[in-house]
């Protein structure tokens, strides 16, 4: 399960673990105009991570998807 939030400056997106026990904890995306933080609690530490992906970094993951094993560089200044 999942929803998205419009938010002033941004849009969040919840990642809710759904499945058999254990569950993960939820993990939040927060996309703004400049970057991507992905954040999840961790009970392990009781600490938030957070993690942030430019702009960048965040098409070079949607591209490693949908490709097999390797080392790729994609095309940069065309419209994505």
């Amino acid at each position: 399960m999942f929803s998205i939030e419009h938010e002033f400056d941004s849009t969040v997106i919840t990642l809710v673990d759904e499945g058999d026990a254990p569950l993960g904890e939820d993990v939040i995306i927060n996309a703004f105009e400049e970057c991507v933080t992905i954040t999840q609690h961790d009970p392990r530490t009781d600490r938030t991570q957070t993690i942030t992906l430019s702009v960048t970094q965040l098409h070079d993951l949607g591209a490693a998807l949908d490709l097999p094993e390797g080392v790729y560089q994609r095309a940069r200044g065309k419209a994505e």
